[in-house]
């Protein structure tokens, strides 16, 4: 008995869309670009008048083009450097301290994690310390290191910690009483139990406090470029340090 087999011709694959792909983002992009020159059309509009108290984006365009955009690799003296420099520098800050802060918090997320004791010592303390604004802790800073460079780097140290030790303390906290069992059944040493049963199940709580301290030392560490300049002033006029840093 012969089959019938379908005689309709297969369909060949579509053909890739282009046009969509180039569309759909510039369906995203336009309206932030309408927003932004709608932005700068009203700021340079309140700036024009030759009393305003603040530069229009054009003059702030003219005035950073030589030598901060046009030659971005110029090095000067002091904080007289080209654009690409600066980034670097702040870069460099925001990656020590940052790195510290992660180093520093997870062992001490860990330890107050595991141990209740500590948990009940500490855990107030660090609830009323990660309140503390950043730029209340640079006149502790410079007072203490007696340097912008270092000041910089302990308020971003300070600001980026917090969330890593709460939420790898957290982390610890939750980890399941059947991974506990299974570890006490196996006779697991500390070292095992650290590697097999506690690092793995606050990896995610230890990632999530990584993420939201990468949101502050960002744009946080601009107490340096502060710290520089009152650090400057007292030293030029003379002023013992603490005279310096209570002047508002």
């Amino acid at each position: 008995m012969a089959t019938n087999l379908s005689t309709r011709p297969r369909r060949s694959p579509a053909s890739p869309n282009w046009t969509a792909y180039i569309v759909k983002p510039l369906r995203r992009f336009v309206p932030t670009l309408v927003a932004l020159v709608i932005f700068l059309t009203i700021w340079q509009l309140l700036c024009s008048s030759p009393t305003a108290s603040l530069p229009g984006p054009i003059q702030v365009f003219q005035d950073t083009w030589d030598p901060l955009i046009i030659n971005p690799f110029f090095r000067g003296d002091g904080t007289d450097q080209g654009l690409f420099w600066q980034l670097a520098a702040s870069l460099k800050r925001v990656a020590i301290g940052y790195t510290l802060a992660a180093f520093v918090g997870i062992a001490v997320g860990i330890m107050i994690g595991v141990s209740t004791l500590m948990f009940r010592a500490l855990d107030p303390i660090f609830q009323v310390l990660r309140t503390v604004p950043p730029l209340a802790w640079l006149p502790i800073s410079l007072a203490a290191l007696r340097d912008s460079n270092p000041a910089a780097i302990f308020v971003i140290f300070v600001t980026a910690i917090w969330p890593i030790i709460i939420n790898t303390a957290v982390g610890v906290q939750n980890i399941p009483q059947d991974y506990n069992n299974v570890a006490k059944v196996l006779q697991l040493s500390r070292v095992q139990y650290f590697l097999k049963v506690l690092l793995p199940a606050t990896v995610p709580y230890i990632f999530t406090g990584l993420k939201i301290a990468m949101a502050y030392p960002g744009w946080r560490s601009s107490p340096q470029r502060c710290s520089r300049v009152v650090w400057e002033l007292a030293s030029l006029s003379g002023m013992p340090t603490t005279a310096a840093l209570s002047v508002r």
